[in-house]
């Protein structure tokens, strides 16, 4: 998947830089061989997709439950339809409408990440909320308002004859829930990499889907970086999200 991403990034660069036809074409039947091979490797990911759906649906927490097994369904659907698009390019089915098939994989793979980012902001919710009860002197040296006393997380209170007003403007409160969900990400790096990989694949089935569109060379490069992401995660197991 690297490599076919980097093709496509490489592709387009060297279209902008005046490449010959004859380079550009071997470097697109590069990738398409890339692809083709890809799509046979994955023949049997819809089973295993399926199967992370059923152990998905033992889990405590009704959110994440909710959200992993549909994940994993759409995903095992998105697998399905790229196999069939998989015989269809190969020549087993001749006739088959490939760009039908192909914007229904792009519609489950887009709504598979939807779902997954919908996780990963459950999570870093929690996070921060645990974050927040667990801080030693709240968010700085005059303290913090916490769910408990009945204020709302991140405003200061003061007294004053009129009564109680906020003591931080909105831009001062907004930085500093980012840079507490920046202190959370960094403290979990695995969901930080599952984060930072399902955006740079939601570019993808955007751009194939019309929905947001792009140059092949931003997908290329947001290809490749998910690409590179997930290679990481393979080479240290302990940086992949789970469950």
């Amino acid at each position: 998947r690297a490599a076919q991403y980097a093709c496509v990034l490489l592709g387009h660069t060297l279209k902008k830089s005046g490449a010959t036809a004859e380079l550009l074409a071997k470097i697109k039947a590069l990738e398409t061989h890339l692809s083709h091979g890809r799509k046979l490797m994955r023949l049997g990911s819809s089973v295993e997709a399926v199967v992370g759906a059923q152990r998905a649906i033992h889990l405590s927490d009704c959110v994440l439950r909710l959200c992993i097994t549909v994940a994993h369904l759409n995903r095992a659907l998105y697998y399905a339809c790229d196999n069939v698009l998989w015989a269809g390019r190969t020549g087993l089915l001749p006739y088959l409408d490939q760009y039908k098939w192909s914007q229904r994989s792009y519609r489950y793979f887009l709504f598979a990440l939807i779902v997954s980012l919908s996780r990963d902001a459950y999570e870093i919710n929690l996070l921060v909320e645990r974050e927040r009860r667990g801080g030693k002197g709240g968010w700085g040296a005059g303290g913090s308002a916490s769910p408990e006393n009945g204020d709302a997380p991140g405003v200061f209170a003061m007294s004053s004859p009129s009564g109680p007003y906020p003591a931080s403007t909105l831009p001062e409160r907004l930085k500093r829930e980012l840079l507490l969900v920046a202190r959370v990400l960094r403290a979990n790096p695995p969901l930080l990499l599952d984060l930072a990989k399902n955006l740079c694949d939601i570019f993808i089935p955007l751009d194939g889907l019309g929905l947001y569109k792009s140059s092949r060379g931003f997908v290329g490069a947001c290809g490749l970086a998910s690409s590179l992401l997930s290679i990481l995660t393979i080479l240290h197991p302990w940086l992949k999200l789970k469950p």
